[in-house]
Formats: structure tokens, C-alpha cells, sequence
């Protein structure tokens, strides 16, 4: 494949700069956390079906009905057809948002945008990206530029367990050959790995009795937590996991049990997470915490013996992967960011990304980012240089005529 853009596509890929601020603006304003996507699906159905997009391109799905959470809606797709031969390119961009972005109340100040709201956070994470694709499509109907076969992909309940790329129907994506994700801050920056991840509920049970009247007779379901946690603090298999040259992560970050000082706990839910690049590792995390859970249930006991029972449930939420440098929508991606002036840097993360259920699906796919700042936090912010590059890039990989 060609590295570079043809010179001629240079003023064709150059964004309308208002028009792309605008419409990040609005979109950043509508609330969609995870799950309750229809007013955001709504809206860029809306501006695409008023820019002349065709409604018989535009489809969504029912991938909700498969998600743990439910949901109001599923995936958003467009696809058109090219107006030359070549490969179909997919261009993506999840959006939902986690729910300290409801609320949202975008203004901005000098070359930053941040929510006048201080009680919420921006939502750029990722209407930045869905905006830039948006826009992207846009530009090609409005000033009819020539582009292949392309399909525009919004995926929802990516902050849940990217459940929109992991079910939705690659045939209804018309298996693209070249797939780029818009997901994060700085458009140089492109993802070519990510770690994956397992998510586990853990149920502990223990024996009520009255605490003053009878704490013998009790078993502590908080006393079967505490002791487990302390084994996988000592055994080194909490936070930063470093063992015989392999890594991960892990994290317990919600613990819930007990209503009453009085009465001995005799249930007790907490939920984690263990991540690693490495699968087999991962697998070798998860068994730590198996073993630290069930010998810390063996060893409470009540006076009469009496021990407690622990069930952990375990799912993969999504799997590793890493794209070689050589792989095509790499090399593309790096020609884009160098021809609007920037410098390409490969990286591999230690989060999650709706690339990785559509690599590992068999449609690589390469991230890239569209301004974005502080994902999570009540001090985001989008940086408007760098979403207006996010947008040039976007409508070069939907308007270059190599690859």
C-alpha cells in the first residue's frame, strides 16, 4: 500500500471548522450514559437524514438486547456506497457516556472546551470522536467528494464492556478492510494495542447471629472478604502485578454488605477486575483470586465449625490484542497524521477499546484520538486544535484514494 495522500486531496480534506465545532458542541450537551443511548442515536440520525444522507443507508441494531445492562437502543451504522473502486473503510466512534457527564453544559474558553457545569464532566469522552466521523460524512454529501465504499460505525455501551462492537453483525459493518476507531486525546497518538480484561463478581456467605448476644455464633462474611484481600495484598496480586517476567493489574472497587452494627454479616458482594496483554496470565491472576477467596472461606469459622461459602462469577469483558506496524490501517493512519503536520507515535494501553473486540473479530482496526482530555473527570475538557486535526484525519481516511 502507498504510505502517502495524493497532493490533490490536500483543500478536499480540509474540515469546516464552524460547522465540526458546532456540532460537537450540541453533541457533547446530549446525555447518553451507557444503556440510554436514544437521544444521542436520535440526534446524529437526525443530522445525517438533514444533510442528505440517505435514510436507506442508515441502520440500527438490537445488540442491547444482548447486553447484561439492557438498554434503549442499539448500534448506529451508515453505510455508502463508494464513488470508486476500492476497498470498504470503516470509521468509528462509541457514544455513550459514563454518567458524570449527564448534565453537560458546554462553553467555551480560548482554544478549551469545558462543561459551565462544575457538578459534571464534558463528555468529549467520546462525542469528540463520534463528531469528527460525523463530520466527516457530512462533508462528503454536502460537497459530493469522491470517496470508496464506507461504512460509519457508532457503537453503543463501549464504557460497559464495549458491548456495541463486541455483538454487532460484521456483515451489517460490510466487512471493511480497513477500520479506524476515534477514541481519545491527541490525533499523533495511534493505539496499536490494548490489554484485555476479565470483570468477576464475588458473592460471599457467611452465618447472621446477634453480635452482642452471640458473635460466636456468626460467621463474617465482611471477616471473609477482609482476609481474602489481605492474602492478595501479601501474595503481591493487587494493583501492579509483576511475576517471573509477565504483568497485569488488578483492583476490587466495590464492596457491599451488612445493614446493621448488631448483627453478624452473613452476605457480602464485591466486584474487580484483573487485566493483562498476557491471556495466560490473566488466567493465572484469576486462580489468586479463586485461592485467596476460598482459603479465607475455609479458614473463618464459627464455634461450632461452621464455615462460610464463597461464588465468584467471572467474564471476559474483552481480549488483548496488538496490530503489527505493517498492518494497513497502521501505515494509513500513520500517512494521515503525518500529512496534517504532526508526528505518528505507536502506542499499546492498558485499557480497553472498541478495537478490541473488532481485531480480535478479524477486522483490525487502529485508534486514534479527536482532542479529548481528562476522560471521567470533572476537569474534562476538549482541546479544539486538536479535534479539528482529529477531523481532517477522519475526512482523509474517508476520502483518500489509496489503500
Amino acid at each position: 500500500m502507498p504510505k502517502h495522500f495524493p497532493s490533490h486531496l490536500t483543500d478536499s480534506t480540509e474540515p469546516n471548522h464552524p460547522q465540526a465545532l458546532a456540532l460537537v458542541k450540541k453533541l457533547m450537551a446530549i446525555p447518553g450514559p451507557s444503556g440510554r443511548e436514544r437521544k444521542i442515536i436520535s440526534a446524529i440520525t437526525q443530522t445525517l437524514c438533514r444533510a442528505g444522507v440517505p435514510a436507506v443507508t442508515i441502520h440500527t441494531d438490537q445488540v442491547h438486547r444482548r447486553s447484561r445492562i439492557g438498554g434503549e437502543i442499539g448500534n448506529l451504522t451508515v453505510k455508502l456506497p463508494g464513488t470508486f473502486r476500492a476497498a470498504r473503510r470503516l470509521l468509528m466512534a462509541h457514544v455513550d457516556t459514563v454518567p458524570i457527564c449527564e448534565g453537560s453544559q458546554p462553553v467555551q474558553r480560548g482554544r478549551l472546551i469545558r462543561s459551565a457545569n462544575p457538578k459534571t464532566g464534558l463528555g468529549a469522552d467520546n462525542r469528540s470522536g463520534a463528531s469528527a466521523i460525523l463530520n466527516a460524512a457530512i462533508q462528503i454529501i454536502q460537497r459530493k467528494l469522491p470517496h470508496p465504499p464506507l461504512t460509519f460505525f457508532f457503537p453503543v455501551q463501549e464504557e460497559v464492556g464495549m458491548i456495541g462492537a463486541r455483538y454487532v453483525s460484521l456483515s451489517q459493518l460490510g466487512r471493511p478492510k480497513l477500520a479506524f476507531n476515534f477514541d481519545g486525546g491527541s490525533p499523533a497518538k495511534i493505539t496499536i494495542g490494548a490489554t484485555g480484561a476479565y470483570r468477576l463478581t464475588i458473592a460471599v456467605r457467611g452465618r447472621a447471629s446477634h453480635a452482642g448476644v452471640a458473635p460466636e455464633n456468626g460467621v463474617s462474611a465482611i471477616t471473609i472478604a477482609a482476609q481474602a484481600i489481605a492474602l492478595l495484598q501479601q501474595g503481591g496480586w493487587l494493583g501492579q502485578i509483576r511475576k517471573r517476567g509477565k504483568s497485569g493489574t488488578s483492583n476490587i472497587g466495590y464492596i457491599d454488605g451488612g445493614g446493621a452494627t448488631n448483627v453478624v454479616t452473613d452476605q457480602t458482594t464485591l466486584k474487580a477486575e484483573v487485566r493483562s496483554h498476557n491471556c495466560r496470565f490473566r488466567a493465572v491472576i484469576l486462580q489468586a483470586f479463586v485461592k485467596a477467596f476460598e482459603q479465607a472461606a475455609q479458614t473463618v469459622r464459627n464455634v461450632s465449625g461452621q464455615r462460610g461459602s464463597v461464588k465468584i462469577d467471572s467474564h471476559i469483558d474483552y481480549e488483548a490484542f496488538k496490530l503489527r506496524k505493517t498492518e494497513p490501517c497502521v501505515q494509513l493512519a500513520e500517512s494521515a497524521v503525518r500529512a496534517v503536520g504532526a508526528e505518528p507515535v505507536l502506542s499499546v494501553v492498558n485499557g480497553g477499546l472498541d478495537a478490541n473486540w473488532l481485531t480480535n473479530r478479524g477486522i483490525p482496526t487502529a485508534t486514534l484520538g479527536a482532542g479529548q482530555q481528562n476522560p471521567h473527570m470533572l476537569n474534562e475538557h476538549l482541546d479544539i486544535d486538536r479535534f479539528y486535526q482529529g477531523c481532517q484525519i477522519a475526512l482523509r481516511f474517508a476520502t483518500a484514494v489509496d489503500g
